[in-house]
């Protein structure tokens, strides 16, 4: 925090900055690694792709390819954000419940792993796929699976819970007709490879995503024997490890979920299935701090507030669902140094944002050093999400985001590198029609 404020990247005319540590994002990648290397057959092919909409941004993409992370991609902008980064196409993995005709067919001339949702997208991949299944053609270049719910029920947050009877993803597994269903899609389809299905994420406890991952271990296994051949070769399990934003502590771990799984399901490990990953959130969320000035400071009904520049417009998430999402909140002076708590200690108080609406707080009545204007504060793990899902309320400009290294314990010099550059409000005005200035006028 002291060298973002000494090396010019926090201050008056830059009043909120993302940080991003690159030391803690590779021991992430890391550790990942090194949980499922320990569970898994040798030999077995495991691709790690990381969900991109956790951080659409170029260089953390490349980051993680260069510690042998792919991508999961949602959209045609996420696709093209990952080869961007230089992501090469075997390691990438298109998911998605909307996939348009264009998007399938730039998917499939790729050799890019694509997931089917649901029966109207497998026919839309049969146009594409058999004509290259005849006598003397080519099959497709990439691997093709098809996504399945298995209905096994939701966690604490329902908007993450993508397992749930209704939920819009996949296959549901269990609605009438629907197992027979996909068991017979595959034995049509000699190139339909790989069974993707994905619970949830933050909110959903591990043995909930460890019985998802089972139900679809167990119908990979039925349809195999339905054919009589190893067909289903590479198992999707998804990502969404839960992420603990109460303290500094990594629970749960990767090693943690590996140990569920291998106790759970050991034969997704045993070598017969290739395995993809999708995990996000908690490659990253502990890595990054979004640090905002603070503008002003005053009250309100006998409650101190302190009025900063990080509000809905970074932590959506937080400020509309506190109660799910809820930021620590650490307190700095204007040099960047951890502000001391008074005689009396902290001071309950509000931490407001700058959009223009009462209910952007990203912190109600919370106890803290006083701040006051001029001071800093910092949001905490808010690595994912909150760096790439700007809301763009009172076109408040998206903040410039560092990457950070320092080596030599806290006397040495910290490194920052560029992420993404601030937002200009040349660039809003363009964003927002600026060029078309006069368009309606003849209308």
């Amino acid at each position: 925090m002291r060298a973002a404020v000494e090396q010019g990247l926090i201050g008056a005319d830059q009043p909120v900055v993302g940080l991003l540590d690159v030391a803690g994002i590779r021991a992430a990648a890391a550790e990942l690694r090194a949980a499922f290397d320990e569970v898994v057959a040798p030999g077995t092919p495991v691709l790690h792709a990381f969900a991109v909409k956790a951080a659409a941004l170029v260089p953390v993409l490349r980051l993680l390819a260069d510690e042998g992370i792919g991508c999961e991609v949602a959209s045609p902008g996420e696709l093209a954000l990952a080869r961007a980064a230089g992501v090469h196409p075997e390691r990438i993995v298109l998911d998605s419940p909307a996939k348009t005709h264009a998007e399938l067919l730039e998917a499939v001339e790729l050799g890019i792993a694509v997931n089917a949702d649901n029966p109207q997208e497998l026919a839309r991949l049969d146009a594409l796929v058999r004509p290259r299944t005849g006598p003397g053609s080519t099959p497709p270049p990439g691997p093709l699976g098809l996504r399945v719910n298995p209905q096994v029920g939701g966690g604490s947050i329902g908007a993450l819970s993508t397992a749930t009877a209704t939920s819009k993803f996949g296959v549901a597994l269990l609605d009438v007709g629907a197992r027979e269903w996909v068991v017979r899609a595959f034995t049509e389809r000699p190139w339909l490879t790989r069974l993707h299905a994905h619970v949830g994420s933050q909110g959903c406890p591990l043995d909930l995503m460890a019985a998802g991952v089972r139900a679809a271990y167990e119908l990979a296994e039925e349809i195999n024997r339905a054919v009589g051949r190893q067909q289903i070769d590479t198992l999707d399990i998804g990502g969404g490890l839960p992420v603990n934003f109460g303290s500094d502590e990594v629970t749960p771990g990767y090693r943690d979920y590996a140990r569920l799984l291998l106790a759970t399901v050991p034969g997704l490990f045993d070598g017969r299935y290739g395995l993809v990953t999708e995990f996000g959130r908690s490659l990253i969320a502990k890595s990054g701090t979004v640090l905002a000035r603070v503008e002003y400071a005053k009250s309100a009904g006998g409650r101190p507030i302190a009025v900063t520049h990080a509000g809905a417009q970074l932590a959506t998430r937080t400020v509309f669902a506190p109660e799910s999402w809820p930021l620590r909140v650490a307190a700095y002076d204007s040099a960047g140094l951890p502000k001391p708590t008074g005689p009396d200690g902290p001071v309950p108080q509000d931490v407001a944002g700058p959009c223009c609406f009462a209910g952007d707080l990203v912190a109600a009545n919370r106890p803290l050093p006083r701040l006051e204007a001029g001071d800093l504060v910092a949001l905490l793990d808010t690595g994912a999400y909150y760096f790439s899902n700007h809301f763009a309320y009172n076109s408040l400009p998206r903040p410039g985001i560092y990457g950070f290294s320092a080596e030599g314990g806290e006397d040495a010099r910290v490194h920052f590198a560029p992420v993404r550059s601030p937002q200009s409000l040349d660039e809003i005005v363009t964003e927002s029609g600026g060029d078309h200035a006069s368009a309606l006028a003849g209308l």
